[in-house]
C-alpha cells in the first residue's frame, strides 16, 4: 500500500513530544519556596536538604531515564512542570509508580 501525503499529515500530528533527557528544573527556587511553607529545621538546613535531596533525585534519574517509557516521561516531565514548585524528587516518584502500576 503507498503511502500518501494525507498519511503522512495524519501520522506527524500523533507524535508525542518526549525530552531526551531528563528535565532542567531551578532546584535552589523550588526548595527555598517549599521551605518557606513548611516549619522545622532552620531555613538553611532545610534548603541545603532539600536542594542535596532534588541533586540524589537528578543523578539517579539521569541513569535511569531511558528505562522510562516515552509516554510516562512526557507525562510526569508535563504535570511537574505545571505551576508550583517542580522537584526531581516528585518527578521520580511519578516515574516509579508509573512502573509499579503496570
Amino acid at each position: 500500500m503507498p503511502i500518501t501525503v494525507s498519511m503522512i499529515v495524519l501520522g506527524s500530528q500523533l507524535v508525542v513530544p518526549v525530552a531526551d533527557g531528563v528535565p532542567k528544573f531551578d532546584i535552589t527556587r523550588s526548595c527555598k519556596l517549599d521551605v518557606a511553607a513548611t516549619a522545622g529545621l532552620t531555613v538553611d538546613q532545610s534548603v541545603k536538604t532539600c536542594i542535596r535531596d532534588e541533586q540524589k533525585a537528578r543523578q539517579q534519574l539521569a541513569s535511569q531515564w531511558s528505562k522510562f517509557p516515552a509516554p510516562s516521561r512526557a507525562s510526569c516531565t508535563s504535570q511537574e512542570s505545571i505551576g508550583g514548585t517542580p522537584s526531581y524528587v516528585s518527578l521520580q516518584t511519578c516515574l516509579q509508580m508509573g512502573q509499579w502500576s503496570r
